[in-house]
């Protein structure tokens, strides 16, 4: 039985006294694809800045690979961010840079490797997103979907044990996006990494998951697969999965 890389131990969080999470409790299993899902400003995208220790909780225990990352200093947490690829919902890519030094940026940050070793893992890492070729094109001559791409060769660069995807399908096409789908499942089971899928899309949801969480007024109100998700009774579910404003 699959151990737990990621759990979450009544976890609050506030800004300016208004409440994010109000007691997160949530277990990620290695090797699983976890989807969290919710409303928009109920504190997803907050969830995984605090997985990897940008934001601290006010309360509350979360453990990352057995280490609880809430107490940690920054280079203590280098070490840690070191297994965790995030995949960010703009890609977040160096506009100055090429593709080929938007990924070998991470390499050069965290591992010890001569240029020829950067280069072979780099054109390996684009030829696992489906992209060979484009080493020396820059940012602003690729399109959405290439962009993802690019970001996700950068965000698994390093051979991280888990990787976060924030929105993965938003701003592109229906086709770019199966295409992200079908990726996002290639990488989990060619690598076999832990994934965290944030996102509204719930086609995505329905293709790439093994179990997904929701998030609703500051806690998990409830875990599972995604046929339980669908005959769920609880009408905060059926109000998301029918795609109803709330």
């Amino acid at each position: 039985m699959s151990k737990n890389i990621i759990e979450l131990k009544d976890v609050h969080t506030a800004f300016n006294g208004q409440k994010v999470h109000s007691g997160i409790n949530l277990c990620i299993k290695e090797g699983e694809v976890m989807s969290l899902i919710g409303s928009s400003g109920v504190g997803k995208s907050v969830l995984l800045k605090e997985l990897i220790g940008i934001l601290k909780p006010d309360k509350g225990e979360i453990l990352v690979m057995g280490t609880n990352i809430i107490p940690l200093k920054e280079e203590e947490l280098i070490k840690i961010r070191r297994n965790i690829g995030i995949l960010f919902q703009g890609s977040a890519l160096f506009d100055s840079l090429t593709v080929y030094e938007n990924i070998a940026y991470p390499l050069l940050e965290h591992m010890k490797l001569k240029e020829k070793e950067i280069k072979e893992k780099v054109r390996e890492k684009l030829s696992l997103v489906g992209l060979e070729g484009v080493e020396e094109k820059m940012p602003d001559e690729l399109s959405g979907g290439m962009k993802k791409r690019v970001g996700l060769a950068r965000a698994i660069a390093v051979e991280p044990k888990i990787i976060m995807y924030d929105e993965p399908t938003t701003g592109i096409d229906p086709i770019t996006a199966e295409k992200i789908n079908e990726l996002i499942l290639s990488l989990q089971s060619k690598l076999g990494i832990t994934t965290i899928v944030v996102t509204h899309d719930l086609h995505c949801v329905k293709k790439v998951t093994d179990r997904l969480a929701m998030l609703s007024e500051g806690k998990i109100i409830t875990e599972g697969t995604w046929d339980e998700f669908e005959n769920s009774e609880i009408k905060v579910i059926r109000d998301f999965i029918a795609g109803s404003r709330y």
